[in-house]
């Protein structure tokens, strides 16, 4: 059986990146339960597939991953305003990063294997939204959990 090298998923009939498209269209249709997740799991999938970690290494993903697991979407969607509103052309300073106290895990040693990839959420590949919610909450602590042991 083939693994994803990256967050060790297995890749029996689909690849993590043929599973992020289809996630990605969910999301973009912005109906529940995906859309309001769309974040999460966008920050779940790139601190699993860390090659395509954006210049802030992840920053911001973890700072996601934080504020949901600490306090849910309500935590997330303060974060994601701050954010806003500091990146806003009437902002007087320089643009806000989103960053919180979590500690930025070290980017040169990456988990290998996760205990739930996006394989998991996806259930058969279509990512039903029957517990949708407790599949990406699950993905996001297992990512978090992964990264923290490499600190």
């Amino acid at each position: 059986m083939k693994h994803c090298a990256e967050c060790g998923a297995s890749m029996e009939s689909r690849s993590c990146d043929d599973l992020f498209n289809v996630l990605l269209a969910l999301d973009h249709a912005r109906q529940s339960p995906w859309g309001p997740l769309h974040g999460i799991s966008v920050s779940c999938f790139l601190l699993q597939h860390p090659s395509r970690l954006p210049a802030d290494d992840g920053a911001r993903a973890w700072a996601l991953l934080h504020a949901y697991l600490e306090g849910g979407l309500d935590e997330v969607n303060q974060l994601v305003g701050q954010a806003r509103r500091g990146n806003s052309h009437r902002a007087k300073n320089t643009p806000a990063r989103v960053v919180r106290d979590a500690e930025l895990p070290r980017r040169d040693a990456p988990p290998s294997r996760f205990s739930v990839t996006i394989e998991d959420v996806a259930v058969d590949g279509t990512f039903p939204a029957e517990e949708f919610a407790e599949r990406v909450k699950a993905w996001a602590a297992a990512t978090v959990d992964a990264w923290s042991r490499t600190m």
